[in-house]
C-alpha cells in the first residue's frame, strides 16, 4: 500500500519542498510582531483558496475554503490556528495529490510538493513563528 502510494515520487519530491519552506521562514522572521501573526493569518486564508476552479472536488472545494478561513481568522489571536489552517492545508495538499487535480496543472507532484512544505510551515506557526534571527525584527510599516 505503501509503495503505491509514493509511487512516482523522487527524492527532490521528498527534500526539495523543505526549501521554499526555510526561505519563507526566513523571510517572516524578518518581520516584527504583531504584524507577522496578522500577515500570516490572512496568507494562510488565502492558501486555502487556491484549488477553488481547478482542483477537482467540486462543491467541497468552497466547504473546505469556508471552513479554513474561519480557522485562519481564529489564527488573528493565536498561532495554533494558523498551524491548525496550515496542517489543515497539508491534507488537502495530499488529497488533490492522491484523487484530485494537482495544483500546478503541469506538474503532477507538485500538491505533495505542498504539502511538504505546509507541514513544515504548520510546525513553525504551532511553536509560536519564532524569529531565526538573533537581532530585532524590522518593524511593521
Amino acid at each position: 500500500m505503501i509503495e503505491t502510494l509514493t509511487s512516482g515520487l523522487s527524492t527532490a519530491d521528498y527534500f526539495g519542498p523543505f526549501i521554499p519552506a526555510i526561505v519563507f521562514i526566513f523571510l517572516m522572521s524578518l518581520v516584527s510582531e504583531p504584524a507577522r501573526q496578522r500577515f500570516n493569518a490572512i496568507f494562510v486564508a488565502g492558501a486555502g483558496a487556491v484549488y477553488m476552479s481547478y482542483g477537482g472536488f467540486g462543491p467541497w472545494e468552497f466547504v473546505y475554503t469556508t471552513v479554513a478561513s474561519f480557522i485562519a481568522y481564529k489564527g488573528l489571536n493565536n498561532y495554533r490556528y494558523i498551524a491548525l489552517a496550515w496542517f489543515m492545508h497539508t491534507c488537502w495538499d495530499l488529497m488533490h495529490h492522491y484523487w484530485g487535480n494537482p495544483i500546478i496543472e503541469f506538474s503532477p507532484n507538485s500538491s505533495w510538493g505542498c504539502a511538504v512544505c505546509d507541514l513544515v510551515l504548520a510546525a513553525w506557526f504551532w511553536f509560536g513563528a519564532p524569529t531565526v534571527f538573533r537581532r530585532k525584527a524590522l518593524a511593521a510599516t
